[in-house]
């Protein structure tokens, strides 16, 4: 049964507003000309890169079920805040009970719905399905989940109504609590937003500095329903199920008013449900929050003006930097690229430079006796590096500075044989340092803290084996490339929980989710900011590419970067200069038999480190 004309007048309205505006706000997607890979803007995947509003239709008098399914579906999507329109393709009942925002079903492509013939005249109920491949969801917090291969089936039941000014029209009775919604509506109609989180205090650490830094979590809202307001709010509900172990909020119990931005680069939020007068530190705290969150959406702030009924609080910019995301990267020093070179010397990396060899030991040719260096990874901070024999058996903590020297190992191995032993050496933000051993008899990840090494447990492993690791600045995240029996790597993100106490601390990793089902094989995975993973990784019969991916498995990109089957190391950086750009991601690959030569992305292409100069082994920035 074909739609009937009323439907594809009302098609026509939507797709008419459509083109309209199309005509008054044409986009194009284009690489950028610099600076590193940025989180895409889903409206530059929209078709034809245009963002589209949407217009709700109410319902026509005589319309078929298949029809008014048809048109709820449009109307459900529509840039409405309250749904008021799409409501009125429902029975009363259904439009008080129906539950839009419980969560948000996408789908790979339109909707697939069924398709019967105009019910005879004594039928007075019917049912329809909407079927579909579902790519991904959104709770009821907003969080992204991917659901690749997930087919999508509901059923909505149709009356006629008995009474009313409707009386004879079919409307829905019974229908699924949410939305349902195709990608490319989706991308149109949903923007990606960071509300921010503060990192739970590790009770163990020596630096209880490091619980003040903001975590973001990352969510999709609704683009053109007062997205200021909605994200705000969206802080104060709370974090997501899986982040909200690791962090805590200040805006428990808080329901914001309104969030506005001026021209003077200044926010005002206003709240209620809390006297801010009361308690000045937890006002700060909040505006700190808000403040990270509003300029997530709006750019760069000066300040933010926190109010409610009784009490007012402000926060600058240099005020807010302080526990910024990534104010645990390194700032400048996290920014500095190491290269080291084939003969085992560190050395600094400056586009256009010679190499520079650090100082202390780590900057010399190895000597008899010294460990000849496999793996090197420079904390945060650029002031101790921690080193991985080439044989995988040995870790050693070293100073980088004049008087730096190897010592005694911190940690030892009884791995067999090459390709085994030691590796991924990672450092957080508060100088703990984390390492995998790879020993077959005994695989383990370890946490060193100064010259203490922590043995930390991995839940829900199920077979699998951690083959290498990067951590977070802010301590709260992992990413972990697991092993399965049958060989296939695949990437995980775990959250990190810390406890007992100085003399004795503890760790652990848990609440392990997939973050790339899409990928079947993993070769490499870095930081590439506090909310983002640079992977490096291939889709099932395609070539390795580099992927970016937020830390809810997200695509950050509207497409992944072309790499090469030979590349096989990556480094990428969480840390910002003063210009507020990162540090290219980095590959290493191997060509020509055991010469390697490294690549650095710069504007989106790959471009070769020191061509015909000294040979290289590792390319890397801290971390």
């Amino acid at each position: 049964m074909r739609r009937t004309d009323r439907t594809a007048d009302r098609r026509a309205l939507a797709i008419g507003w459509a083109a309209l505006l199309a005509t008054a706000a044409t986009g194009c997607v284009s690489m950028p000309s610099g600076g590193p890979p940025q989180r895409l803007d889903p409206s530059q995947g929209a078709a034809d890169g245009v963002q589209v509003h949407v217009y709700p239709v109410a319902p026509h008098r005589g319309e078929s079920p298949y029809d008014l399914l048809a048109g709820f579906l449009d109307s459900s999507n529509a840039d409405q805040a309250g749904y008021d329109t799409a409501k009125q393709y429902l029975t009363p009942a259904a439009a008080k009970s129906w539950k839009p925002d419980e969560r948000v079903v996408v789908l790979a492509g339109a909707p697939n719905l069924t398709n019967i013939a105009e019910p005879a005249a004594e039928v007075t109920s019917v049912e329809l399905s909407v079927r579909g491949d579902q790519v991904a969801e959104l709770d009821r917090q907003h969080t992204y989940q991917a659901r690749p291969g997930v087919r999508y089936l509901q059923s909505f039941t149709f009356v006629k109504l008995a009474d009313g000014p409707d009386k004879g029209e079919w409307r829905i009775s019974t229908l699924p609590d949410g939305l349902i919604v195709d990608q490319t509506n989706f991308k149109n109609g949903y923007r990606p937003v960071h509300r921010y989180f503060f990192a739970q205090p590790d009770p163990s650490s020596a630096h209880p500095a490091a619980a003040s830094v903001l975590v973001p979590d990352p969510i999709y809202l609704r683009r053109r329903i007062d997205p200021l307001t909605e994200a705000a709010q969206a802080t104060a509900d709370g974090p997501s199920k899986w982040l909200g172990a690791v962090v805590y909020s200040r805006l428990d119990g808080v329901r914001v008013a309104s969030a506005t931005v001026n021209d003077n680069r200044v926010a005002t939020v206003k709240v209620d449900g809390v006297d801010l007068a009361a308690d000045p530190g937890r006002c700060k705290q909040m505006a700190q929050q808000l403040f990270q969150t509003v300029a997530d959406q709006q750019g760069k702030l000066d300040r933010l003006d926190l109010s409610a009924p009784h009490g007012t609080c402000s926060i600058g910019s240099a005020e807010a930097a302080q526990t910024a995301p990534g104010a645990l990267a390194g700032g400048d020093a996290g920014t500095q690229a190491y290269i080291q070179l084939a003969d085992g010397r560190l050395t600094r990396y400056q586009e256009g430079l010679d190499p520079i060899p650090v100082p202390g030991v780590l900057g010399q040719v190895p000597q008899a006796g010294q460990p000849r260096p496999g793996t090197v990874a420079v904390r945060r901070d650029g002031a101790a590096a921690a080193l991985i024999g080439e044989d995988g058996t040995r870790l050693f903590r070293v100073d980088v500075a004049e008087s730096g020297k190897y010592g005694d190992p911190v940690v030892t191995s009884r791995a067999p044989g090459p390709g085994q032993g030691l590796a991924s050496p990672s450092w957080d933000g508060r100088q703990d340092l984390w390492l995998v051993d790879r020993d077959p008899a005994a695989p383990r990840v370890l946490m060193v803290r100064d010259r203490a090494v922590v043995p930390v447990q991995v839940e829900g492993l199920n077979g699998r084996t951690v083959q290498s690791l990067r951590i977070s600045s802010d301590g709260t995240r992992i990413a972990l490339l697991l092993r399965g029996p049958d060989g296939s790597t695949r990437l995980a993100l775990g959250l990190v929980r810390h406890g007992g106490g100085a003399a004795a601390p503890t760790a652990s990793i848990g609440s392990l989710r997939d973050i790339a089902p899409q990928l079947t094989e993993v070769a490499a995975v870095s930081w590439g900011d506090t909310d983002q993973l640079v992977v490096l990784g291939k889709e099932s019969d395609r070539l390795q590419q580099l992927h970016f991916l937020g830390t809810d498995g997200s695509q950050s990109t509207d497409s992944p970067l072309q790499g090469g089957e030979s590349m096989t190391e990556l480094s990428a950086t969480e840390a910002r200069s003063r210009d507020d750009q990162a540090g290219p991601a980095v590959l290493t690959t191997a060509d020509r038999g055991a010469d390697r030569h490294l690549y650095r992305l710069k504007d989106n292409q790959w471009h070769e480190v020191l061509p015909g100069k000294a040979k290289a082994k590792e390319f890397s920035y801290p971390g």
